[in-house]
């Protein structure tokens, strides 16, 4: 195993630890399943890709991991307006912001330095501290824009 797999491996026992839960190989798959995507999927999507990958996971374990996850910087829920939470891997996937198609729900990242820039120089303005941001652009797709 390579240094990082280990510190993040060291990382996510010392999370289950602070969270009084056990570290077990189901929580390790549903860690080890949402690192390695870069998809923004549901809770349930991540169970299901489990199971057909011959996972004995519960969607119980799913749910609670992912709440260990969020809670400790592993990963993002993402909030697109429809009820539905989706998540993301922060490890190794690097601040930016997301366009979701209202029409079908597509997400699309992007990173602009352009309105990173901005956002600091307006937080200066007002003497702010950004701690955290989430930018989201709510519209139509190409694909859903072509069928009108």
């Amino acid at each position: 195993k390579s240094t990082m797999e280990n510190e993040l491996l060291e990382k996510f026992k010392s999370a289950l630890r602070a969270e009084n839960m056990k570290f077990t190989p189901q929580r390790l798959s549903v860690l080890a399943e949402v690192v390695n995507n870069k998809e923004h999927r549901e809770c349930e999507e991540i169970y299901l890709a489990l199971r057909s990958a011959g996972d004995n996971v519960s969607r119980a374990t799913v749910y609670r991991t992912m709440d260990i996850l969020v809670t400790h910087d592993f990963a993002r829920k993402i909030d697109i307006g429809d009820g539905r939470a989706r998540y993301e891997t922060k490890i190794n996937h690097p601040h930016h912001d997301h366009m979701i198609c209202i029409e079908c729900g597509q997400i699309t990242e992007f990173m602009s330095d352009e309105i990173e820039t901005l956002q600091d120089e307006v937080c200066d303005e007002y003497n702010f501290k950004l701690i955290r941001h989430i930018h989201q652009l709510f519209g139509i797709c190409s694909k859903c824009g072509d069928k009108k």
